[in-house]
């Protein structure tokens, strides 16, 4: 199998693992599933037999075109030769309807695929989402606040999702081998955002401040992006300990936090 190195590329060979993958997604019978770098198929070729219609959106010239003639009987199934982060998932849709997504993600690209993933789901685009990953990166996706590998990532992904962590993949599954286990996870898309009072952007920005030096305490960091200490001490949560950094907190209570800051900026523009 010839690679290209610059895209990532490492073939899932291993057929338990492909129809473990696939079987996660659940029944398809009635569903239109977006699969995002195909490779040779080595999914494709599954879901080909299982959904109501598959979309399968490959960057790579090639591949894309060894795709669309080995399914060129198959009218369910399209081949669209494109870059994922660069397509707009609306008219892939049917109108009405969710649709789910699996992918094999390049280790490069993960965190942009996973936000472009959020874009998606907040306009009621997606459902799910079965996605295999470095498994250091599905550590962070998948971590609990408190834990080593809580992070923006984290906060950012359980704010648009509920994760599942599914299982290991190691490197003999792909060929070439990578240097690295993969781990695949579900998602389930649910916004959390109007349950917790907030604004998507706003609170999207405020994390990323909340844990731009990850080694700062969250009041540390709040004063880096322009909040005063004296504006901090009048509206600190007695829920969260002064010393405490974002990683450690639950969203529940950083949402408390935006709000309060909210406040206090609404304030000085009246």
């Amino acid at each position: 199998m010839k690679r290209k190195p610059k895209l990532g590329q490492n073939f899932l060979v291993d057929d338990t693992v492909r129809h473990a993958i696939v079987d996660a997604l659940g029944d398809l019978t009635k569903r239109t599933v977006i699969e995002i770098g195909p490779g040779h198929g080595a999914i494709t070729s599954i879901l080909a037999g299982r959904c109501q219609r598959l979309i399968a959106l490959e960057l790579d010239r090639s591949l894309a075109a060894e795709l669309t003639f080995r399914f060129r009987e198959q009218s369910h199934v399209e081949i669209i030769q494109g870059d994922f982060l660069k397509t707009d998932l609306r008219p892939l849709v049917p109108e009405g309807e969710t649709a789910d997504v699996i992918g094999n993600l390049p280790y490069y690209i993960t965190s942009d695929i996973l936000l472009r993933l959020f874009a998606a789901s907040s306009e009621g685009l997606l459902s799910r989402a079965v996605l295999m990953m470095q498994r250091e990166v599905a550590d962070r996706v998948a971590a609990a606040p408190g834990s080593r590998d809580y992070g923006l990532l984290s906060a950012t992904t359980q704010m648009n999702a509920t994760v599942h962590h599914l299982f290991t993949v190691p490197p003999t599954a792909f060929s070439p081998p990578p240097d690295i286990y993969s781990t695949v996870l579900r998602l389930h898309f649910a916004s959390r955002f109007a349950e917790l009072g907030i604004d998507s952007a706003g609170f999207d920005s405020f994390l990323k401040k909340c844990f731009a030096q990850k080694r700062k305490t969250l009041q540390n960091n709040l004063r880096f992006a322009g909040y005063s200490a004296d504006q901090l001490s009048a509206l600190w949560p007695a829920a969260i300990p002064a010393q405490a950094r974002a990683e450690s907190l639950p969203l529940e209570i950083m949402a408390d936090l935006y709000l309060a800051l909210l406040r206090i900026g609404n304030n000085q523009h009246q």
